[in-house]
């Protein structure tokens, strides 16, 4: 059931995110040149997001101007272009100290980054680990 509810959530936000621009009279704009970007991100406490319920989620939408729920959108989205949208090449800042306590905390991204669907999911071993991965993008 807790994995249907975080599909719904996300669908929900992906859907706002993606068609709340296209009500009134920006329907009868041209099409944007520029390939959609619109991402839910969540955050959950536990080992995988299927058995884990979200404690955050964010809405960031990169093009044409950073927008969003997320506290830093426009910074995310810069960190985010850096890293030519892959979440996997995010790497730990040297030089962080953090505990060795495990208190895992899952992060998911899920929705359209430069007009392709991603789904991305990460579990930190504690809330420390995981600000030391990158600067913003996973600061909510």
């Amino acid at each position: 059931m807790r994995n249907t509810a975080r599909w719904a959530a996300t669908l929900a936000l992906t859907a706002t995110a993606v068609c709340g621009p296209l009500t009134g009279s920006a329907l009868a704009a041209p099409a944007s040149l520029y390939a959609p970007s619109a991402l839910v991100l969540t955050l959950a406490h536990g080992d995988t997001a299927a058995l884990a319920s979200p404690a955050r989620a964010v809405t960031l939408s990169c093009a044409p101007t950073a927008s969003g729920t997320h506290p830093a959108p426009a910074a995310a989205c810069a960190e985010l272009r850096g890293l030519n949208g892959d979440f996997d090449s995010l790497r730990a800042s040297e030089g962080v100290m953090c505990t060795k306590q495990y208190d895992p905390v899952v992060v998911t991204v899920d929705g359209v980054w430069q007009g392709k669907r991603v789904s991305y999911e990460r579990t930190f071993a504690n809330e420390c680990v995981k600000g030391s991965f990158g600067t913003s993008l996973f600061a909510f």
